[in-house]
């Protein structure tokens, strides 16, 4: 089994606890809302949504993939942060154990927010991860990002 890891940084127009607070913490009720042609749901099917939570993302009639299950393995609001690992669903591909993800939200030097973000991919047996294989994950989440914070901006009282 080999681990394939990558880090990403990803700048943002909104302070990093807004952007903290929907993206992480009510994540299961505003991106449905704002990309219901890609998720129909999100759903805590384990715990209260901090560590310990099993979240399932249920993905939109059409999609490629059906579901997907993520670990919250750690949550801290303070520091705005968290750790989680991607368990169970047909986005692993028969190739992909798990996946782990490292978030960390940080105020940028104009009062702004920089996402900085690592995964570790954990493979299957003996599959091989290759960059390419992850790119079109890895541009769906950066979307997603985009997506939210379009929509923090447009509405400044929201998750303020």
């Amino acid at each position: 089994m080999g681990v394939t890891s990558f880090t990403q940084e990803i700048a943002c127009s909104v302070p990093p606890a807004r952007i903290f607070k929907a993206l992480i913490l009510d994540s299961h009720n505003l991106i449905p809302k704002l990309m219901p042609q890609a998720i129909k749901s999100i759903d805590i099917i384990q715990g209260d949504g901090g560590a310990g939570s099993i979240k399932q993302i249920n993905f939109a009639e059409g999609s490629h993939f059906k579901y997907m299950k993520h670990r919250i393995d750690s949550l801290d609001e303070e520091n705005l942060s968290c750790k989680y690992t991607l368990i169970e669903g047909d986005v692993l591909m028969d190739k992909i154990e798990s996946v782990a993800y490292e978030l960390t939200f940080e105020a940028s030097s104009n009062g702004e927010c920089i996402c900085k973000m690592r995964s570790e991919y954990h493979g299957l047996g003996d599959s091989e991860i290759k960059e390419e294989d992850i790119t079109a994950g890895k541009g769906r989440a950066v979307g997603m990002y985009k997506v939210v914070e379009a929509y923090l901006f447009e509405n400044p009282g929201a998750y303020a």
